[in-house]
């Protein structure tokens, strides 16, 4: 009997939604199903680099930017709306012709907003259920439920109850939608290795806020003490490595040496991502976050975890390299609870 196809689609913002699909399009082959992945840009890059051997298509771009400066973010985003809906149109087409020529049989969509179909079970990752963007938050939250509802079932990669990594993101007062907590999804294992990195530097985002962050850090560190990983969270097709000084510099890395170089690191400086912070839970590492300017979730996590004595933070404009010498007065990020939830009982919608 042949196996069951089920497309996987992340959403190309970064790198986070790409990585955390890692280990459901792995537990999918270990549940003998076939994955296909779809995608567009540095997204579908890094799946193609992750796994060569399973169909790989692309999608529409949502074409995607960040303003320069985050005061004006929520604007820009706002002016980008109707491409995005252009895009999601888009796709709704694409994916109704791909079912039939690829006997889909089923659909795992990450924060792709067109990616479902009647047709099919349609199941749709985020972490945000609640979207916040300040005094428009009701707004945006109300659209992301208005298309969440097009799919069967909502798969939030947190726990149900407290403690929890994504707190009001991921959690609502009234819930409406059919939410499955999945508990956190990460790529990367622990392991008990020597440390040989001070710090890890680790890049992602879309541009021109990548690229901001980057000679920032490497002004900022030219003086540090110490041996530094820097990651640059650029996927091209070449691997690239640069040693200067104290700081060995990759352009990208694939998960195995992704997973070795957070375990030889002491700590990391990066983004205040959910996937990120779902790595570094997983890990019980200790970190300083400088969020995305003007991106709201990332604020608001950065915050919430400040303010639990956690992980220390600062704005980017802010940045200095003796910040880091907060890290040691804050716990770390912990693991929360697995859920109980099991892939065999996830992927029975697909049966």
């Amino acid at each position: 009997m042949p196996k069951k196809r089920i497309l996987v689609a992340p959403l190309n913002w970064g790198l986070g939604h790409a990585t955390r699909c890692i280990p459901i399009i792995e537990a999918l082959e270990n549940h003998d199903f076939e994955p296909i992945i779809a995608s567009d840009g540095i997204a579908l890059a890094l799946l193609k680099k992750e796994f060569p051997h399973l169909t790989a298509l692309e999608l529409p771009s949502y074409k995607i930017e960040y303003a320069q400066n985050g005061e004006n973010f929520k604007w820009k985003l706002f002016k980008q709306i109707p491409n995005m809906f252009t895009a999601v149109r888009n796709e709704r087409k694409v994916v109704e012709h791909w079912l039939e020529q690829y006997n889909i049989d089923g659909i795992i969509s990450d924060n792709r907003l067109g990616v479902h179909s009647k047709k099919v079970p349609s199941v749709f990752i985020t972490h945000q259920l609640n979207v916040l963007t300040g005094n428009t938050s009701w707004f945006t939250t109300k659209i992301h439920h208005f298309f969440i509802k097009k799919f069967n079932e909502c798969w939030v990669p947190d726990t149900a109850e407290k403690p929890n990594l994504s707190g009001k993101l991921g959690h609502l007062e009234d819930n409406s939608l059919n939410v499955k907590y999945i508990g956190p999804l990460s790529r990367i294992r622990k392991k008990p290795i020597e440390k040989i990195y001070d710090l890890m530097v680790i890049l992602s985002g879309p541009e021109p806020q990548r690229t901001l962050l980057e000679n920032k850090l490497k002004e900022e560190l030219r003086n540090y003490e110490g041996n530094i990983i820097f990651i640059r969270g650029l996927v091209e097709e070449e691997q690239k490595i640069t040693k200067r000084f104290n700081i060995t510099c990759y352009n990208y890395m694939n998960t195995e040496e992704l997973e070795l170089a957070f375990n030889q690191s002491k700590m990391v400086l990066c983004r205040s991502g959910y996937t990120t912070i779902m790595d570094l839970a997983k890990l019980g590492k200790k970190a300083f976050f400088i969020p995305t300017p003007g991106q709201y979730e990332q604020e608001y996590l950065a915050k919430k975890l400040k303010k639990k004595g956690l992980v220390p933070s600062c704005k980017q404009d802010d940045f200095k390299a003796d910040h880091l010498l907060q890290v040691d007065l804050y716990k770390g990020l912990k693991n929360v609870r697995k859920s109980e939830v099991t892939w065999k009982e996830l992927f029975s919608i697909f049966q």
